[in-house]
C-alpha cells in the first residue's frame, strides 16, 4: 500500500466508513490518515485500587482501570431515570457500577463472582465511588502485562453515530501502519535530526500511534510538533531575512524641529520609558536604508498613538508625507481631532478623508495631496482607492490592523515608488507565541507601561438579578458628573435579534433613568452614518449621561468622563474583547469601574473568563489566557483566518518554549544557508515548496 491510496483501501475502512471519514474529517488518503493525531493517551498499562481513589481524587478527571469482583445482584431501578447498578469490590474498597442502556448484554457479559477489569472516569456521590457506562472485560493478569498507552483520537457525532470510534482507528493503525512503516519518508535532513537529537519520522509517527512507552510517545509528540513550527518558523524567518535584505527603504536621518518643536512645547505627558525604547526602535528602522515593517503592540491607553505621531514628525522633518489608515469612521474622525489638538502652533497640515467626506472635499484633498501639501493623511478605506495619488509617502501606520483585508493593506504598498515604511499598531495584545507566529517576520515593539495618571479599572462579576443595585450605582456616578457605557452581545446568528436584544434594553434603561434628568445616547451598526455621528457626539459632548450601544464602540471611543463600563451577557464575549470594552474607561484621573453582567448558569470557560476579568487588568496575561481558552483560530478575526497553515498536532496556547526553540533553529539555519541551497538543506528547501501555506504575505503589510 502507498501512501496516496486512498483510505477506502485500508483494511478496517471500506467505501462506507471512508465517505464518513473523507466528510467529517478531511482524510483522504493513507498520508492524511496517518497525519490524523492522537491529543491524549489513555494509560491501561495501571491497575488502581479503590482505596487509593477514596485517598486521592488526583486521578478522578481521567479514565482510569479498576479490577474488581462482582459481589452484588444487579438491580435494575426504575425510579426517576431507568439504570442498572451492580456492586464490585477489589480487596481494598467497593464501587458500584451503573449502566442507563444495553441492560441485556451487560448481564450476559458479567454475573455475581466474575472478576471484570474496568475502564471508565470515577465519580464521587453520596461517599460512594461509580462509573458510569465503564467498559468491561473479564479479568486477565497476564493480559494487563500486555495492555499499552491507548492514544485518544479528536472525534465528531456524525463518527460516532456511524460506529467508527476512537478502538475503530487504534485497530487500523495497527494493522495499517506495520505495512506502511519503511515508506513512510523523511522531512528533515539527517544532520538536524541527530544535532537536536529527534525521532526520525517514521518512529515518530508509529510511536504516536501505537505507543511502545511513556518515554516514546513524548519522544514522538516532541519531534511532531517540532516539525510542525519548524516549518512555518523556517518560512517566516526566510521571508524576514530576505526583506531584510533586499527591500530598500526611504532614509530618513535627522530628528528636525518640527519633531523638537512638538516636543518642548506640546507634549502632553511625559513619556514613558517604553515609549522612549519604541521610538528609538523606529528611528534606528527609519535610519537603516531598509524597509521598516514594525508591529507595535500596546494595551489599551499605553500611548500607542503618541508614539506613530512623534514617528510622523520625524518622517515629515525629512520631507515625506505620512498616512494613518483607520478601520472605522470613528476612529479615524477621533485620531484627526486628537492630532488638532496636539499639534496646535505646530507647521504641520493634516486632511482627514473617509468615505463620508463630502465630494466637493474630497476633490480639495486628493489634489492637495498630489501636490503634497498635505503632511499627514488620516482615513479609512477611502485611503486606498485608486485616485488617491501621494506626492511623496514615505510612512504608512495602519491602527486595529486585524479589521482590515490582506488586500486592503497591501494596497497602500503601491502608493509610494520605494514601498513606504510601515508601523502596524494593535490594542490586542497578542500572546507571544501567537506573535512570533503571525508576525514572525515583522519586527515587534511592545508598550508595556501606562502613561501616568492611569487609574486602575476595578472589575466586578454580577447577575441579572443585581441589575437594579448596579443601574442605582450608575445614578451615584452621574450625579458626580460621570458618564457610563451599557454594552450589548453581538448576536451573529441573528441581526433582528441582536437589534431586538438592545431595544429591549434601552427601554429598561430608559424607563430607570427617566428624561430629562438623564439623557441615554443609542449607537448600533444598523444606523445611518449621520445617526450615529449624532448620538456619539451627544456622548462625547457630555449632554448624554449614558451610552448604550453593541460593541461598535469597542475600539475608538474616547471620553475621559466615562467611569462606568456595563457589559451585558458577558458570557457571550471572548476575553480580548472584554478587555477591549473595558479600555473605554479609566482614561482620566478619576476611578473607573467594569461591571459584568451575566445570566443564568456560566458554562466552566465563562466562569474562567469572569473569573480572570476580575483578577487583572493586564491584557497580556488577558492575551495568554485567551489563547490558552480558545485556541488561535479566532485571535486574528474572519479575514486572516488565523494561522499560515492547519496546525495538526502543536498547540500554541501551550507549545510556547518548543515554538521559540524551533524559531532559534530556523534563523540558525538561514543564517548559514538563507536560500537553502546547500546540499546538506537540499530536502529542507524542497519541503518547504511542497508544504501548502495560505497565500498571506506577511512581510508586506501584517
Amino acid at each position: 500500500m502507498e501512501l496516496n491510496t486512498d483510505i477506502q483501501y485500508i483494511k478496517g475502512v471500506g467505501p462506507k466508513r471512508a465517505k464518513i471519514i473523507k466528510k467529517e474529517l478531511g482524510i483522504e488518503t493513507v498520508k492524511d490518515l496517518i497525519e490524523y493525531f492522537p491529543y491524549r493517551y489513555e494509560d491501561r498499562t495501571k491497575v488502581y485500587s479503590l482505596a487509593s481513589l477514596q485517598l486521592s481524587k488526583a486521578n478522578w478527571n481521567n479514565n482510569i482501570q479498576v479490577a474488581g469482583k462482582i459481589i452484588g445482584d444487579f438491580q435494575l431501578i426504575t425510579k426517576g431515570r431507568k439504570r442498572l447498578t451492580v456492586k464490585i469490590s477489589d480487596g481494598t474498597g467497593e464501587a458500584i457500577l451503573v449502566w442507563f442502556q444495553g441492560f441485556e448484554w451487560i448481564k450476559k457479559k458479567i454475573s455475581y463472582g466474575k472478576k471484570i477489569l474496568i475502564f471508565g472516569k470515577p465519580n464521587f456521590y453520596k461517599n460512594e465511588i461509580s462509573f458510569i457506562h465503564p467498559e468491561i472485560e473479564d479479568y486477565n493478569s497476564e493480559q494487563i502485562k500486555t495492555k499499552k498507552l491507548a492514544p485518544v483520537y479528536p472525534s465528531k457525532e456524525k463518527l460516532k453515530e456511524n460506529y467508527i470510534t476512537n478502538k475503530v482507528f487504534i485497530k487500523i493503525f495497527s494493522t495499517l501502519l506495520p505495512e506502511i512503516y519503511e515508506k513512510i519518508q523523511e522531512t528533515l535532513p539527517v544532520w538536524l535530526i541527530e544535532k537536536y537529537g529527534l525521532l526520525p519520522r517514521k518512529d515518530a509517527i508509529l510511536n504516536i500511534h501505537l505507543p511502545q512507552s511513556v518515554e516514546l510517545a513524548n519522544k514522538a509528540r516532541y519531534r511532531l510538533k517540532f516539525e510542525e513550527l519548524f516549518w512555518i518558523q523556517l518560512k517566516i524567518q526566510q521571508r524576514r531575512l530576505i526583506r531584510k535584505n533586499k527591500v530598500e527603504g526611504y532614509v530618513f536621518e535627522k530628528v528636525g524641529d518640527i519633531f523638537h518643536k512638538f516636543y518642548k512645547e506640546n507634549l502632553p505627558f511625559e513619556l514613558t520609558g517604553a515609549q522612549k525604547r519604541v521610538i528609538k526602535d523606529i528611528h534606528k528602522d527609519f535610519k537603516s536604508g531598509k524597509q521598516m515593517n514594525r508591529l507595535l503592540q500596546g494595551d489599551v491607553g499605553s500611548g500607542k498613538t503618541l508614539v506613530a505621531l512623534l514617528s510622523m514628525l520625524i518622517a515629515i522633518d525629512n520631507g515625506y508625507q505620512v498616512a494613518l489608515m483607520a478601520p472605522t469612521e470613528v476612529l479615524a474622525q477621533q485620531h484627526y481631532q486628537s492630532f488638532v489638538s496636539m499639534l496646535q502652533g505646530i507647521p504641520v497640515n493634516i486632511a482627514l478623508l473617509t468615505g463620508s467626506t463630502t465630494q466637493k472635499n474630497k476633490t480639495i484633498i486628493k489634489k492637495q495631496l498630489a501636490e503634497g501639501n498635505i503632511n499627514i493623511i488620516i482615513g479609512t478605506h477611502a485611503l486606498i482607492e485608486d485616485d488617491v495619488v501621494f506626492n511623496k509617502l514615505g510612512f504608512v501606520v495602519i491602527d486595529e490592523q486585524h479589521r482590515f483585508g490582506v488586500a486592503q493593506r497591501a494596497k497602500m504598498w503601491t502608493k509610494s515608488i520605494i514601498p513606504p515604511h510601515i508601523l502596524v499598531m494593535t490594542a490586542t495584545p497578542i500572546p507571544r507565541t501567537l506573535a512570533m507566529t503571525l508576525y514572525g517576520d515583522l519586527d515587534v515593539s511592545i508598550i508595556d507601561e501606562m502613561p501616568p495618571g492611569r487609574k486602575h479599572i476595578d472589575t466586578y462579576h454580577v447577575t441579572q438579578s443585581q441589575r437594579a443595585k448596579v443601574y442605582n450605582f450608575i445614578k451615584k456616578q452621574i450625579d458626580k458628573g460621570r458618564q457610563a457605557y451599557i454594552v450589548f452581545p453581538l448576536i451573529e446568528e441573528s441581526a433582528k435579534l441582536e437589534l431586538e436584544n438592545l431595544m429591549t434594553g434601552y427601554e429598561d434603561i430608559i424607563h430607570f433613568f427617566p428624561s430629562p434628568k438623564y439623557l441615554t445616547a443609542m449607537v448600533h451598526g444598523k444606523m445611518l452614518p449621520k445617526e450615529k455621528e449624532e448620538q456619539m457626539r451627544l456622548f462625547v459632548s457630555g449632554q448624554a449621561q449614558i451610552m448604550v450601544a453593541t460593541t461598535v464602540i469597542e475600539v475608538g471611543v474616547n471620553v475621559p468622563n466615562a467611569t462606568i463600563m456595563v457589559i451585558e451577557n458577558a458570557e457571550r464575549f471572548g476575553l480580548s474583547q472584554l478587555h477591549q470594552l473595558r479600555g473605554r474607561v479609566g482614561r482620566s484621573s478619576h476611578k473607573s469601574y467594569c461591571i459584568l453582567i451575566t445570566k443564568g448558569k456560566l458554562s466552566k470557560t465563562a466562569e474562567n473568563r469572569m473569573q480572570i476579568m476580575t483578577a487583572t487588568n493586564d491584557g497580556f496575561q488577558i492575551a495568554e489566557e485567551d489563547l490558552r481558552l480558545r485556541g488561535p483560530g479566532n485571535i486574528e478575526g474572519k479575514q486572516q483566518s488565523g494561522m499560515p497553515f492547519e496546525l495538526k498536532i502543536a498547540e500554541l496556547g501551550k507549545d510556547g518554549i518548543l515554538l521559540n526553540k524551533a524559531k532559534n533553529v530556523a534563523i540558525e539555519v538561514l543564517k548559514e544557508d538563507l536560500l537553502l541551497e546547500k546540499d546538506k538543506n537540499i530536502l529542507l528547501k524542497k519541503q518547504l515548496e511542497n508544504i501548502n501555506f495560505k497565500e498571506i504575505d506577511w512581510s508586506r503589510i501584517s
